[in-house]
């Protein structure tokens, strides 16, 4: 920022209030939204400030329209599974972005997400809340080396393996466990302290997970250990990644093929990822999708498992998650002890009754219902799309020739071959 951008800024984020004892304007960060100050308060506590661009909000929301207008311009070249896709990729970078240029909204993210990893083992930066606006957010200044500083970790003794475990055990118990996780950590937002503590920073990203999403990525993972390609596929359908109707062989071919590459120990990492692009190149036409749940999940993934291979040669993060994830199954799907059960069974007994009755009830009516899910109805929606289309043409052609011979008799062999058209189409639809 120039010094003209800063007054500015300063002046929205803090009304020229004597916040500070000492404000250094040159940034220690500098991000595309905002950058980040060193700051002491009256009382000598060193604070990191994050200020807020002064154009950014409405930058960010000319680059929603701009994004829209393109995918609304190009929609028409893509498939169903290619504009779902997209609408998701877009739908979620517009609805997390605008999330981001709040400060308050990354304010009230810290203080959750504090509170719900006390226990943790992490440090987050402590908010002074009396100084944050939504321009600004005030917090105190973390020490620390960042995540990738292999230099400075080496250098302090620190070691890797402890340091991605904790990385791998945290995250294992935000996405999969409380369904509540920090979406951004990549390395500039995670620090290492001397000591060995593990710092994360930066909560405008912090995304919580559907019931669902989380059970379908647990069966994912387990799938992918046990290497139960049914198993495998259903998840996967569960989770949005892969559409209803899509082939199970052909599905489970492909899963077998990638099995093979990611279980084999003896490649590299760059042999590993060309085999991987080889197989998913040889698949293209399979119907798969990226839903909006599953977005930041797997950039996630993808993040962490970098961080792995930055410190471990063939880092594989699932592996390092099982362990975890098993100890924590009954609790990740939501299991209940046997009194558990067998005290809320006592409890919902009257209830249970009563719904049976009613089912009973509405079958004798012959008034049951049959519920789809979103994708089923997609996939039904489509089916009778891809049905009705040509069988609208060849009516249309019908009608073509008969208005023809209203319009002029002389026209009759106009009119038959119109007629024979939509007679054709009809048929071969049949």
């Amino acid at each position: 920022m120039s010094d003209a951008e800063f007054s500015a800024v300063y002046k929205e984020a803090f009304d020229d209030k004597e916040y500070f004892r000492e404000f250094e304007k040159t940034p220690i960060a500098s991000a595309s939204i905002g950058q980040v100050h060193c700051a002491y308060l009256h009382d000598g506590s060193k604070v990191a400030v994050k200020l807020r661009r002064a154009t950014i909000v409405d930058q960010v929301s000319v680059d929603i329209k701009i994004l829209n207008f393109f995918n609304n311009l190009f929609r028409p070249f893509f498939s169903t599974y290619t504009k779902n896709s997209i609408d998701a990729v877009i739908s979620e970078f517009a609805k997390m972005i605008l999330q981001e240029v709040s400060f308050v909204n990354e304010l009230h993210n810290l203080k959750s997400f504090s509170e719900v990893y006390a226990k943790s083992g992490v440090r987050f930066p402590k908010p002074y809340e009396e100084y944050c606006s939504d321009s600004a957010i005030v917090m105190s200044y973390e020490e620390g080396f960042r995540f990738d500083d292999k230099e400075n970790l080496l250098k302090y003794d620190i070691d890797f393996h402890s340091i991605i475990r904790k990385l791998i055990h945290f995250y294992t118990d935000q996405m999969l466990l409380e369904g509540y996780f920090h979406a951004d950590p990549h390395p500039g937002n995670l620090l290492v302290s001397k000591e060995g503590e593990l710092i994360l920073l930066d909560f405008g990203m912090v995304k919580r997970v559907p019931n669902a999403t989380r059970v379908a990525i647990i069966e994912l993972i387990k799938a992918a250990n046990e290497q139960n390609y049914e198993l495998y596929i259903s998840a996967n359908k569960r989770l949005g990644t892969v559409a209803y109707e899509a082939p199970t062989a052909e599905l489970a071919e492909f899963s077998a093929k990638m099995f093979a590459i990611f279980s084999n120990e003896n490649l590299t990492s760059e042999s590993m990822q060309q085999l991987a692009f080889d197989v998913l190149a040889s698949t293209k036409d399979l119907p798969f999708k990226l839903p909006s749940d599953a977005i930041y999940i797997l950039r996630v993934s993808a993040i962490i498992e970098g961080l792995g291979t930055t410190y471990i040669e063939n880092f594989n993060g699932i592996k390092d998650i099982l362990p975890t994830l098993q100890e924590n199954i009954p609790k990740a799907l939501g299991v209940k002890t046997f009194s558990e059960l067998l005290t809320q069974g006592i409890k919902e007994t009257p209830f249970v009754l009563q719904n049976i009755q009613k089912s009973f009830q509405k079958i004798a009516e012959d008034d049951v219902e049959v519920k789809l899910s979103d994708d089923q109805l997609h996939w039904v929606a489509q089916e009778i799309k891809s049905y009705i289309k040509p069988l609208l043409g060849g009516f249309v052609f019908i009608a073509a020739a008969f208005f023809t011979l209203l319009y002029d008799k002389d026209l009759k062999e106009w009119a038959l071959g119109l007629f024979v058209i939509g007679a054709l189409q009809l048929f071969f639809r049949r």
